[in-house]
C-alpha cells in the first residue's frame, strides 16, 4: 500500500511539474475536450501534446476515449486529491511550528534582544561590561 501510494504521488507530482500539463488540466476542469481543442492554445505540434497527455494519463489525471476519429479527454481528479491529502499531513506540523515561533516572538521583551545583554550573557557576567 505504501509503495503504491509513493508511486502514485511520484507520477502525480511529476505530471504537475510541467506548466503545459497544468494548463491542460486547468482546461479539462471546465469539461471534456478533444485533443485538438487542448492543443490549440499551445505553439507545439499535436504529437508533442499527445506526449503530454500520455504523461497525464500515466499519472491517472486524465482518461482518453476515442469517438470515431476524435479522441476526447476527461479530467480524473482523484490523484490530485490524494496529493492534497498527503500535503495536508504536514499542515499541522507547520501550524505548530509557526505557532511556537509566534509565541516565542510575543514573549520576547525588548531588553532580551539588546546586543549588550547578549554580550554580557556570553561573557558570563550579569550586566557588567568585560
Amino acid at each position: 500500500m505504501v509503495k503504491y501510494l509513493t508511486e502514485t504521488l511520484d507520477f502525480t507530482f511529476a505530471a504537475l511539474a510541467d506548466p503545459t500539463r497544468r494548463a491542460i488540466l486547468e482546461r479539462l476542469s471546465f469539461g471534456d475536450s478533444s485533443v485538438t481543442e487542448l492543443a490549440a492554445p499551445f505553439d507545439v505540434s499535436l504529437p508533442a501534446i499527445s506526449k503530454q497527455l500520455r504523461v497525464l494519463e500515466r499519472a491517472g489525471l486524465l482518461t482518453q476515449e476515442k469517438h470515431g476519429r476524435v479522441r476526447r479527454c476527461r479530467l480524473e481528479a482523484q490523484p490530485m486529491k490524494e496529493a492534497v491529502e498527503w500535503i495536508a499531513q504536514y499542515q499541522k506540523f507547520w501550524e505548530d511550528k509557526l505557532e511556537s515561533l509566534a509565541n516565542f516572538l510575543e514573549n520576547i521583551s525588548p531588553e532580551d534582544s539588546t546586543p549588550q545583554d547578549q554580550d554580557s550573557t556570553e561573557n558570563g557576567s550579569e550586566g557588567r561590561k568585560p
